[in-house]
């Protein structure tokens, strides 16, 4: 039975994934163990969002190699997006897969192969469909996280995402309303809708599908598990996400909304569509109609 280590850096979507690789790795007979102790494969879902996530990164990958020089390293995320140089440099002549964000489901692939498996590492930017990544268990969690949604079409001066996330791509509704049955199935009852810019979700789908529509959806047919939003732009909290938490018992009144700066010339300079008056609008009238939301 092969021993596989997996660590993740960063955001919920990478959590989201990382618990994907978990569960389809124990279905296929390997052994899920902590990345401190030694492995056959060590699994390093990286981040790259800041300079010390890069950092960050390049640690685990050298505290893998030391602990065992033999095993097979599979590099991905967002430091793998954009750094495979400098993690070809680090690792040298070891056995190391790369693997880009648009195509994270052959990580299992890349696990299980007997020989050292090679995979180009594609142009993140010309995916248009978002990888399938089952999940059934969270390790440790009591609320999962549901991702829906991957890439960013905002392309903010100061961020990197969009370059190595990709454009923004949509989890069709059936595959959505599948995790989340599955989640129910394992006795979750709280889910986390996430994603990289999770009200974009739908833009990019045949289907007349919005963020609001779908959380719609999701409270209807699973009325007993609760439903929080991970994340939402300021100019998405809008009159439909309201009604959402008003009419719909089972949503939580609670929302993260980025403001990144209180100036708006620093918001124009940092290309983020909105100024300071839409953040202070949507607080104001999520509070006069739900005083208890909870907004941070």
């Amino acid at each position: 039975m092969r021993k596989i280590a997996i660590a993740t850096l960063g955001c919920k979507v990478n959590q989201f994934e990382s618990a994907s690789f978990s569960s389809s790795l124990t279905r296929a007979g390997c052994e899920v163990v902590p990345f401190a102790g030694r492995a056959d494969i060590y699994v390093i879902n990286t981040c790259a969002v800041t300079g010390r996530a890069g950092q960050q990164s390049r640690q685990l990958i050298r505290r893998a190699m030391k602990t065992n020089p033999a095993a097979r390293l599979i590099i991905t995320g967002c430091y793998a997006q954009t750094a495979s140089r400098d993690i070809m440099e680090i690792t040298d002549s070891r056995s190391v897969c790369i693997v880009g964000n648009g195509n994270k489901d052959q990580v299992l692939d890349a696990a299980l192969a007997e020989n050292e498996y090679d995979l180009p590492l594609s142009d993140i930017g010309v995916k248009r469909e978002i990888c399938r990544l089952p999940v059934r268990r969270f390790n440790g969690r009591t609320r999962a996280f549901l991702r829906i949604q991957d890439g960013c079409n905002n392309f903010c001066s100061y961020c990197i995402v969009p370059h190595t996330r990709g454009r923004s791509r949509s989890l069709a509704l059936p595959d959505v309303l599948e995790q989340a049955a599955i989640f129910s199935e394992e006795g979750y009852r709280e889910l986390v809708i996430t994603g990289i810019n999770v009200g974009k979700y739908g833009q990019d789908l045949d289907e007349d599908e919005t963020i609001y529509t779908l959380l719609a959806r999701l409270c209807r047919e699973f009325p007993v598990m609760r439903f929080r939003l991970s994340s939402i732009e300021p100019t998405e909290v809008n009159d439909s996400l309201l009604e959402l938490m008003i009419g719909a018992p089972n949503f939580m009144p609670h929302l993260h909304i980025p403001l990144q700066s209180g100036d708006d010339t620093i918001l124009r300079r940092m290309n983020r569509h909105y100024p300071v008056a839409t953040f202070a609008r949507a607080v104001r009238q999520r509070h006069a109609a739900l005083p208890h939301v909870a907004i941070g």
